[in-house]
């Protein structure tokens, strides 16, 4: 091949490689790419036959919710990366070949030093075409220290990735609880809300053309209507809330929007779960479980590890090798040989800019101790905050259970005087929307209850699951763990 002609080849090549454009995705692109997303999004579910169980709920979330499946793919794709660094320790066994081609016949000849006459007439030492071959075992004692250290740093951050991932799960079990509670009260009290919502229309129609005819006291006909009005606005209200738990339940088990399912409605309990550490125990706890505790502890390890890093980098590296050669050159005595050897290099500059490299990496390592210290401070301030909120939920249960039955017993008079023609029938219908609100208020109230307590296990850092849950059992094998795990946390107070 003529230089022009390899001139051109390059040319060309490069000329191709300045011309790329971005492409954006045509309409068959796009729609292919969004039935991949449909069909995906919801694949290799487990169909649901029945009612759903809270441990059924749970046990879907941790198997297919999509958060936590981008979360575990995370922390194992971390946990690939450190493993993959564990080559760099290794030394580097490289194999060279190369066929070398020349237009002309290779030749030199010498000059003498002293007469500054030729020597040697022109002679060939090398042949016009070749082959030659090495295989090289190399190993920098330097590069094996720093790729120890990295190592580390990689096997941490996938310690990180895992505590990340904890950390999803928890928020979304305990999403998942208030979310179910919400769910069963909307179903207990649907049939009941839909017929307030009719009994308070036509309360509010009746009232309005009694007033409209003149046939009762105008301020007492204002004043009920504004009542059911008022009284409608709150069931509204509450019906959106309850409705709209069953939806995100659905997001959070990644079932498809629209697809209808049910829940079973438990019976409701006047005792609650009690939670039996103490402040103190807790917290102590918390500082030892909590995935972001034990993150912040990971970093501060890291932060140790690039203070060596910087004093490493400035140290001389030593370099060994020793390689097997092979050349096809006829010219060669020996055509393949061994070679070793060791050499020795400084990089003088990092040994100048070492003291600034180590004190950057000191002042990240006191940033990550002070993040450590402001995350044990945020996380024992939240085990308090949950505590008392638990407390006081527990507390409102009670109010919300006490004016459910003082309701109850208001609503029996109520019924018993229409019966006998003392109680209007306006009333009547008022009280007994009373009485659905009020039941809504308990088993939202009972709902709060529960995820308070979810929160409280969250707080303190304890897995939703127990050490048997890998996530590739069935639906049932995790529900079935759950609901033991979760019975045992229950243990029921007093009322």
């Amino acid at each position: 091949m003529s230089k022009t002609a390899a001139l051109g080849a390059v040319s060309a090549f490069a000329l191709a490689g300045c011309v790329t454009q971005p492409e954006m995705l045509t309409q068959s692109d796009r729609e292919e790419f969004s039935d991949f997303l449909t069909d995906a999004a919801f694949a290799d579910q487990e169909p649901i036959t029945g009612p759903l169980s809270l441990p059924e709920a749970m046990a879907r979330a941790l198997k297919y919710n999509l958060d936590h499946r981008v979360s575990m793919m995370e922390a194992s794709l971390a946990a690939r990366d450190a493993d993959f660094s564990r080559y760099d320790l290794l030394p580097q066994l490289v194999v060279n070949s190369a066929y070398y081609a020349r237009d002309k016949e290779p030749g030199a000849s010498s000059r003498s030093l002293i007469t500054r006459r030729q020597s040697l007439e022109p002679s060939q030492s090398t042949e016009q075409y070749g082959f030659a071959s090495d295989l090289t075992l190399s190993w920098s004692i330097l590069d094996f220290g720093l790729s120890y250290i990295r190592a580390k740093q990689l096997g941490d951050e996938a310690l990180i990735a895992e505590e990340r991932r904890r950390k999803a799960i928890n928020e979304t079990m305990q999403d998942v609880r208030a979310a179910y509670w919400r769910a069963a009260s909307a179903q207990r009290l649907s049939d009941q809300l839909n017929a307030l919502q009719q009994q308070v229309e036509d309360a509010f129609l009746d009232s309005r053309e009694l007033f409209e005819a003149r046939r009762t006291a105008p301020l007492s006909a204002l004043t009920y209507q504004r009542e059911l009005t008022e009284i409608q606005a709150e069931a509204q209200a509450l019906e959106l809330e309850l409705v709209s738990a069953k939806r995100e339940l659905a997001r959070l088990m990644n079932l498809p929007m629209g697809m209808d399912f049910e829940v079973i409605v438990p019976s409701r309990q006047e005792a609650t779960p009690e939670f039996s550490m103490r402040l103190g125990d807790a917290m102590e706890v918390a500082l030892e479980n909590r995935p972001e505790i034990r993150e912040a502890a990971y970093r501060v390890r890291m932060g140790d590890r690039a203070m060596k890093e910087a004093v490493l980098e400035a140290l001389p590296g030593i370099d060994l090798y020793a390689g097997y050669n092979y050349d096809t050159n006829d010219f060669l005595f020996n055509d393949d040989w061994v070679a070793y050897g060791a050499k020795a290099s400084w990089n003088l500059l990092k040994v100048f800019n070492a003291p600034d490299r180590y004190d950057r990496a000191a002042a990240r390592a006191g940033i990550e101790r002070e993040r450590a210290l402001a995350t044990a401070v945020a996380v024992t301030s939240q085990v308090h905050i949950s505590l008392m909120r638990y407390e006081k939920l527990r507390d409102t249960l009670d109010t919300a259970k006490q004016a459910n039955d003082v309701q109850a017993e208001i609503l029996d008079q109520i019924e018993a005087g229409a019966t006998s023609g003392q109680v209007s029938e306006q009333t009547l219908v008022r009280e007994r929307m009373n009485k659905i609100v009020t039941e809504a208020r308990y088993d939202l109230a009972y709902a709060e209850v529960q995820e308070a307590f979810a929160a409280l296990y969250a707080a303190v850092g304890y897995d939703p699951f127990g050490n048997d849950i890998t996530g590739r059992e069935g639906v049932g094998t995790v529900a079935e763990s759950l609901s033991l795990l979760w019975n045992e946390r229950e243990a029921p107070a007093a009322p």
